[in-house]
C-alpha cells in the first residue's frame, strides 16, 4: 500500500493553539522549542499540530499575523529538529467536533464555508512552498454522517482551490463519525496524487475513553484492564456508552481481546485506500490517563503492530497534558517502549 513518507511515526501537540484559552502567555509557554528537541530525540519523524481559527481570524474574519507568526515558529523549529509536520485546522469559524464550543452553521452556511475556503487559501499562499516537510490536514472531525455529503463537496472546492497555489503539498482528508475509520469509503476519489485518506482510532472507545467526564454517559469511576474478554467489552461498551462504537459481534465473546480486533478493523480501509492507490494517515490514536500505564501500553503495541503491518502513518494523542499526556511523568516508566513503536 502507498505509504506518507515522513508521517509514520508521530505525535499531536494538543492543547497548544487549540482546545485552550488563546492567550498569549498559553502560546508562550506550554509548547516550547525544548519539546520540539525532545520529540525529535525520541526518534519520532514528525508532529500534528491542531490549530483553531481563533489563533489567526479575529471574530470579523480579519487576520491576525501574530496568531499565524506562532505557526511559523514551529514550523522552523522542525526544520531545525528534522521534523514534519501536519497543520490541522481544528476549528473553524461555524464548526468544531466540540459542541461545547458553540461553533454551529457552517454545512449551511455559504459565507461560513467561503471564509474556511479563504483560510486555506492564506495558509497556502504562506505555508505552502514548505511541501517538503508539511502537509494540510482541512478540518478536525466531522461529526455526524448527514454532513458526509456536504463535507465531500466543501472539501472538493476547498482542495482544489488550495491547489491553483500550493500544487504540491499533500492534503489530508478525513470523513464523519468524528474521522472514523467507517467513513473512508465514502470520501470522494483522490483529486491528485498528494491527497490522504486520514482517519482517527481510540477503539474500543471503553478502554481508551474509561472514565472520560466528557462522555455524558460515562461513570466517571469506570475503569477496565486492557487484557478484558470481548463479552466483558461489549457488557461495558453498552452500559457506558451511547454513542457510535465498534462492534465485539464477531469476536469469541470468551476470548481477551487481541490484535486481530485491529486487523479486522483496518481490513476494509486498507482494502479501500489500495484500490484508489491512496495513502492512510491516522491522524489521532491514545489511551486516555485513567488506564493504568502498563495497559496503555499494551493497547499501543497491539495497534501500532497493525499500522506497521498496514505501511499506515500515525500521530498519538498527545504530547502533553489533554488526559492523555505521552510526557507526563506517569508515564516515565513506559516512555521508552512507547517510543521505540508510536
Amino acid at each position: 500500500m502507498k505509504r506518507l513518507e515522513g508521517y509514520m511515526h508521530g505525535i499531536n501537540l494538543g492543547g497548544w493553539l487549540s482546545q485552550c484559552d488563546h492567550t498569549k502567555e498559553r502560546y508562550d509557554t506550554f509548547i516550547t522549542e525544548d519539546d520540539i528537541k525532545t520529540i525529535s530525540s525520541w526518534g519520532l519523524d514528525h508532529i500534528r499540530v491542531p490549530v483553531d481559527y481563533n489563533l489567526v481570524e479575529e471574530a470579523d474574519g480579519s487576520y491576525i499575523e501574530s496568531g499565524f507568526a506562532y505557526f511559523q515558529k514551529v514550523l522552523d523549529w522542525c526544520g531545525t529538529y528534522g521534523l514534519h509536520m501536519v497543520l490541522d485546522l481544528h476549528k473553524t469559524y461555524g464548526y468544531s467536533f466540540d459542541a461545547g464550543e458553540g461553533e454551529c452553521g457552517f454545512f449551511d452556511s455559504v459565507q461560513a464555508q467561503e471564509r474556511f475556503y479563504r483560510l486555506w487559501e492564506n495558509f497556502a499562499t504562506r505555508f505552502g512552498k514548505y511541501h517538503d516537510r508539511l502537509c494540510f490536514e482541512l478540518l478536525n472531525e466531522v461529526t455526524d454522517k448527514e454532513y458526509g455529503e456536504k463535507w465531500n463537496e466543501i472539501a472538493t472546492t476547498c482542495i482544489a482551490r488550495i491547489r491553483k497555489i500550493a500544487p504540491k503539498i499533500s492534503i489530508l482528508l478525513g470523513g464523519y463519525y468524528n474521522n472514523s475509520i467507517e467513513a473512508l469509503k465514502d470520501l470522494p476519489q483522490p483529486m491528485d496524487e498528494g491527497i490522504i485518506y486520514n482517519f482517527h482510532c481510540y477503539e474500543p472507545l471503553i478502554f481508551t475513553h474509561q472514565g472520560a467526564p466528557w462522555i455524558d454517559s460515562m461513570d466517571t469511576s469506570f475503569r477496565m484492564p486492557f487484557a478484558s474478554t470481548y463479552e466483558t467489552y461489549d457488557q461495558a461498551s453498552k452500559q457506558q456508552l451511547t454513542q457510535f462504537t465498534e462492534s465485539m459481534d464477531a469476536y469469541d465473546p470468551k476470548a481477551c481481546m487481541g490484535v486481530e480486533f485491529f486487523e479486522h478493523l483496518m481490513e476494509e480501509a486498507v482494502a479501500v485506500a489500495e484500490e484508489r492507490n491512496v495513502a492512510l494517515y491516522c491522524g489521532e490514536y491514545g489511551v486516555i490517563d485513567r488506564a493504568t500505564p502498563e495497559d496503555a501500553l499494551a493497547w499501543y503495541q497491539m495497534i501500532c503492530s497493525c499500522f506497521d503491518r498496514y505501511g499506515i502513518g500515525r500521530a498519538a494523542w498527545s504530547y502533553k497534558e489533554m488526559d492523555f499526556g505521552i510526557s507526563d511523568t506517569r508515564m516515565d516508566g513506559v516512555r521508552q517502549q512507547l517510543c521505540n513503536i508510536l
